[in-house]
This record gives structure tokens, C-alpha cells and sequence, in this order.
């Protein structure tokens, strides 16, 4: 990204006058003061045209401690999704003290927030700064888990002596403990609600735990001294653990513990059949797309006027590129996600394709990850991507015959970023606003919360769109 001074950043991205500007760049002056005193980070940022997002127009980093951000960030989106207090402060004009934050590089921090006025006390931008606190919340962690540990260590201790039995009564498994000839020597409550459950009142210490459970035989003649076993006994899933402690090669028990698993199968048993049904939904839709694209073929082929040719082309691609999202998903293992390059492609190469039809060459590329989509905003990507090349495709060849269209994406800070450049003849700021256009700006808006860019290149145009995009982990 290149580097704009606050000035520019402030021209390009917002519709500050030249008075907040100026008041702008002397709070900024002093970012690296404010900064090395208060040893974080801090920011500048400023409502966007549109006002739903802001954009950093500067920053600084302390030299007496450790930086928040490894990458600078002057010039990004702040996104209200990410940074809720710092679109709160620019509407309301009120402070956000010591609240708690993710960065874009997954550091959790301590962000406060204050309004910058400019003229007739307008909130112009936000006055920002955060400090790193994840090692203090590591230690706070640590801390508490130290103490949980020294409260079960008291809690066993006291009941060694007192005489109480030293197992832990308040685990949910059900615990048996046998002696090496298999009877029941100690069982927790909630092993005593599982016998009481299935009507096995008999099973109590000194009877056999084979007696009450006759599965259990088959585990306890395995030879392992570990054993973990999913079992189905009375019309249940268990999943059954052994444990025999062995003193100088001497039997000196065994631990029984079931954990009823039936409920949790159940619900994945209940999850595998609403994939399915998922899918025969994603299924019907495409059907249903590609019906309603053969008919707009059909009455194309018993004739439509001249002039009406053009918006059913237009339709047909638009209905084809929100097929391509369905056909995708059905073509993959998974139910409801989609691949972004997979997707533009088949949205390309169809667009391009048609351009056969009037007589031009136009050559496609492709760049970009491996990156997975939910199919919602798949079908929102793939509109913007279909109105973004057939936009080139129809426009910026006018008086060529051959041409090269390069759609190419990213992926990085939480943001994608597409990109669809072409070599052709460049795009026009005063050309009249199109259907396709508003498409694209409304879907990018109010679907994907992002920001789109149209201008002319050294040879053709570039539009850009960049939206929020958290990445599942795998």
C-alpha cells in the first residue's frame, strides 16, 4: 500500500473542509508524544464519505514499549463489526475508556477512545489508543487456574482426612472402582442416578459390576491398562474408560467410567440428515435458476426487439452467476461453503464465453488463494464479480477486438480484497450511472459491510472491492 499523508488520506476518503483537515494533521503532530507518554499505540481516524466505516489516516508507534501492530495500518478500513467503539465516538461524539478490543492481528487489547472536534464542536475523528494486555489476561488465566487446582488439592486432602473417599464426587461420568475381582467397590452419584436409571437396584458395593452392566466383560478382559471403547448397552451409546492400576505387577483395582454419549449422537445423527436436506435444498434452487435461465433462453430464440437483447443477456448472466454458487457447493463435500476461486472462474470464463458471440477475443486470468465463503455471501460476491467483468467485457473493448481482463484476489488482515483490471479504454467519472453499478455498490454495502473503487489505470480500469472477511480456523 502506498503511502498518503494525512492530508491526502483525508481528501481521498472523507469530506472533512480544509479547517477540519488542518485541525486533523496538528492532533496528529503529536501521535509520537502521545504515544512514548502513554507507552501504546495510537491512532487517528476519520468518518468516510459514506459515513458507515472510518479510515486511519495516522498513527504512531511507542519507542518505550513494545508495538501492538508488527504491519502499519495508516490507510486501512475500520469497519464497525471490528472496531464498535470507534464508530460509536464518531456518531455520538462521547469517550470510550479501557475498553477491551481485537486487532486485526488477533491481539487482545485495551482501547480507549476519544472525539476530535472541529468546527462548531463536529466530531471530525476519533483519538485512539490501545495497549497490549494479552500477556496480563495469559497471567490472569494462569492464576486462576492455579488457584482451581489448590482448591481441588485442599478439597482432597480433607477429605483423605476426614476418612471420606478421596474420587471426586461431582464429575459427571459415572465412576465405578472394582477390585481385581470385579466387584464394586466404590461408585460416585452420578454412577448411583445411571443405576437407579435403569433399574438396577442390586448394584451395589460387593456385587459384580458385570452383574449390572454384562457389556463391561468384554473391556475388562482386554489386556490394555488404558482403554477408552464406545459400547452401546440398553439402548445407549457409552463411551466406557478403563483404568487398572497395577502395583508391583499386582492388580490393585480398576476404574470404570461411562459417559452417555446418546443425546450427542443423536444430534449428529439429527446434523448428517439436515446436510442432506441442505443440500437437496441447494439442489432444487439451482434447478429452479437454471429454469428460469432456459426460459429467458427460449424466448430469446423466438425473438425479442434489438434493444430489449442487451438487459435479457444481462439477466440470464446475472441468474447463470447465482447458479454457479449452487452448482459449486454440489460439486463439493462441504454443505454450505463456497470456494472463491472456483467461483469467479466459472463466472469468467462463462462472461467471457459470451463475448464470443460479438466477435472479440478477450483473454481471462485468475489469481488468488484456496479461500472458502458461506454460500450467503458467495451469492453476493459472485453478482458483484458477474456485473464487474461484464462491465469490461461490454464497455472497455468498444473499439477493440482483443483485450485481457485479470481478476485477481487476496486475503489478509481479516479483509479480502477482488480486483477486476482490464487493458481497455479506460474508465470515464462522467460516464451515467449504470444498473450494474448500483448492483455492485448496493451489494457490497448492505451485504458484505464493504468498500468499492472504480478509477482509470495507466492502461484501462481497476475496481476494487474489500470487504471484512473472518477466516474459519482449520
Amino acid at each position: 500500500m502506498p503511502n498518503f499523508s494525512v492530508e491526502e488520506l483525508c481528501t481521498l476518503h472523507t469530506s472533512l473542509s480544509k479547517k477540519d483537515v488542518e485541525r486533523i494533521k496538528e492532533v496528529s503532530a503529536n501521535l509520537s508524544l502521545i504515544a512514548d507518554l502513554n507507552q501504546a499505540n495510537v491512532f487517528v481516524d476519520c468518518p468516510t464519505k459514506e459515513g458507515k466505516h472510518a479510515i486511519v489516516v495516522a498513527e504512531a508507534a511507542p519507542n518505550t514499549a513494545k508495538s501492538v501492530y508488527q504491519k502499519p495500518v495508516a490507510g486501512k478500513f475500520a469497519y464497525e463489526a471490528f472496531e464498535p467503539a470507534v464508530l460509536y465516538t464518531l456518531r455520538t461524539g462521547k469517550n470510550m475508556f479501557l475498553n477491551r478490543a481485537l486487532t486485526q492481528e488477533g491481539k487482545t487489547v485495551e482501547q480507549s477512545v476519544v472525539p476530535i472536534k472541529g468546527s462548531e464542536d463536529r466530531v471530525i475523528g476519533a483519538l485512539i489508543m490501545e495497549k497490549d494486555i494479552s500477556e496480563k489476561l495469559q497471567r490472569q488465566l494462569k492464576l486462576e487456574a492455579l488457584s482451581e487446582a489448590t482448591e481441588t488439592l485442599s478439597g482432597i486432602l480433607i477429605g483423605m482426612a476426614e476418612d471420606r473417599p478421596i474420587i471426586p464426587e461431582v464429575i459427571e461420568e459415572s465412576l465405578f472402582f472394582i477390585d481385581h475381582e470385579n466387584k464394586v467397590v466404590y461408585n460416585n452419584p452420578s454412577a448411583t442416578n445411571l443405576i437407579h436409571e435403569i433399574g438396577k437396584e442390586n448394584c451395589r458395593p460387593g456385587v459384580p459390576l458385570i452383574d449390572c452392566f454384562p457389556c463391561i466383560q468384554e473391556i475388562l478382559n482386554e489386556p490394555e491398562e488404558l482403554l477408552v471403547k464406545e459400547m452401546k448397552m440398553m439402548n445407549k451409546v457409552f463411551r466406557v474408560k478403563k483404568i487398572s492400576l497395577d502395583l508391583a505387577g499386582k492388580s490393585d483395582g480398576t476404574f470404570i467410567i461411562l459417559k452417555d454419549l446418546t443425546e450427542l449422537r443423536e444430534k449428529e445423527r439429527e446434523i448428517a440428515v439436515k446436510s442432506v436436506a441442505i443440500r437437496e435444498i441447494h439442489h432444487r434452487v439451482k434447478n429452479n435458476l437454471q429454469t428460469v435461465a432456459s426460459l429467458l433462453r427460449l424466448q430469446m430464440r423466438r425473438g425479442v426487439p434489438e434493444e430489449s437483447k442487451v438487459h435479457f443477456v444481462e439477466s440470464l448472466n446475472r441468474i447463470s452467476s447465482i447458479a454457479s454458487v449452487y452448482e459449486i457447493i454440489l460439486s463439493s463435500s462441504s454443505v454450505d461453503e463456497v470456494d472463491i476461486y472456483s467461483l469467479i472462474e466459472k463466472v469468467g470464463n462463462m462472461l467471457v464465453h459470451e463475448a464470443k458471440h460479438e466477435q472479440k477475443k478477450i483473454h481471462i486470468q485468475y489469481r488468488g488463494p484456496k479461500l472458502l465463503i458461506d454460500s450467503e455471501k458467495a451469492v453476493s460476491l459472485s453478482l458483484v464479480i458477474n456485473e464487474l467483468i461484464q462491465n469490461c467485457v461490454k464497455h472497455a473493448f468498444k473499439h477493440m477486438h482483443e483485450g485481457i481482463v485479470e481478476v485477481c484476489f487476496e486475503y489478509s488482515n481479516d479483509e479480502i480484497k477482488v480486483e477486476v483490471i482490464d487493458n481497455g479504454e479506460g474508465y470515464s467519472p462522467e460516464a451515467k450511472p449504470s444498473l450494474g453499478l448500483d448492483i455492485v455498490k448496493m451489494m457490497i454495502e448492505h451485504d458484505l459491510s464493504g468498500h468499492f473503487l472504480i478509477e482509470r489505470a495507466e492502461t484501462g480500469t481497476i475496481a476494487a472491492v474489500q470487504f471484512p472477511f473472518e477466516r474459519k480456523a482449520e
